[in-house]
């Protein structure tokens, strides 16, 4: 599922966006820079997607601690 994400993000940035936080004020803010271009849609896009999996990990990684 991550690198669907990445590459939805590449080349359809809403589309990476809204499979990673669904409809979302980023969202409509990514549907605006794509407008402007492919290339700010995208960097926007991997943003999302990459921040997402950070938050994920960090995430993880505090309930495992929580656990031990």
């Amino acid at each position: 599922m991550k690198l669907l994400r990445i590459l939805a993000a590449i080349f359809l940035p809403p589309l990476g966006v809204f499979l990673t936080l669904g409809v979302s004020q980023a969202l409509i803010i990514n549907v605006g820079l794509t407008l402007l271009g492919i290339v700010p849609g995208s960097i926007h896009a991997l943003w999302i997607v990459l921040k997402s999996y950070e938050h994920e990990a960090a995430e993880r990684k505090t309930y495992e601690n929580a656990v031990e």
